[in-house]
């Protein structure tokens, strides 16, 4: 890295460590590829001990606003990764918001070189199960409306935590017809159908794992990709209840 991505890279560091948030302004020169933002990415992963004991992350955040956008992708630190119903109360949040997403599982490892062969047809077959995801979205952007892209996805593209619901054995789902139907405390439901980004979870795929095996490492089998937001982000606020329910598929619970 150039000194200006190690000094992003203490900036972010230090943020966390200390439950705040940073001024962008002084960074926004920083940055001029997304192969610079994901050196940032995991130097402040490696600074913070997220995967010590896991070479290659065993979970991960994909997706993008269509299937003509440049996907991006983050691995998710173990300790904000929990099972529903889970309670974040322990941990700190700036401006959350909420996702309701399909978290995918892969059923086999996969290298570098089965990565380098797969296509969207083909890449499915190596699922073996899908749950109900919520992410919650935070950032060490001030400002995250007007912070750069490269900025975002250098801070693991804003993740805060995710929940997963109950595993269930991967199959052909009409996701055009899909529902899902979110709650935030004394909110509505907001309901949305057939509204992923990419048309199919599963679509982004082959472009993840050629991501994370770019280094040479090998994807483990029982590794989860949550894969892109069915409402936006809808805000919400600490001690919030949200449930996200994709009935037919499963449901979460958790409190903010």
């Amino acid at each position: 890295m150039n000194p200006s991505q190690t000094a992003l890279t203490d900036a972010l560091v230090a943020a966390r460590r200390g439950n705040r948030t940073l001024d962008a302004t002084p960074w926004l020169d920083t940055l001029e590829t997304a192969a610079q933002a994901y050196e940032v990415q995991d130097a402040v992963a490696a600074a913070l001990g997220w995967f010590e004991s896991q070479p290659v992350p065993r979970a991960w955040k994909s997706g993008g606003g269509s299937r003509s956008a440049t996907l991006t992708h983050a691995p998710l630190p173990p300790e904000g990764v929990r099972q529903s119903p889970a309670d974040f109360s322990d941990l700190v949040f700036h401006k959350p918001g909420i996702e309701a997403e399909i978290a995918l599982r892969l059923g086999q490892d996969v290298t570098p070189a089965r990565a380098a062969t797969l296509d969207h047809e083909n890449s499915a077959a190596l699922i073996d199960t899908m749950a109900v995801s919520v992410e919650i979205v935070d950032a060490r952007w001030q400002d995250l409306p007007s912070t750069p892209a490269l900025l975002r996805l250098a801070d693991s593209q804003v993740h805060g935590a995710l929940v997963l619901g109950e595993w269930k054995p991967f199959a052909a789902v009409d996701w055009a017809s899909q529902r899902c139907e979110t709650k935030i405390g004394n909110a509505e439901v907001v309901v949305r159908e057939g509204t992923h980004p990419l048309a199919d979870p599963a679509w982004l795929l082959p472009i993840w794992l050629r991501h994370i095996t770019r280094n040479g490492r090998t994807a483990p089998a029982g590794t989860v990709v949550t894969t892109g937001s069915w409402v936006g982000v809808l805000p919400c606020r600490r001690g919030d209840q949200v449930t996200a329910e994709f009935p037919g598929v499963g449901a979460v619970r958790l409190i903010v």
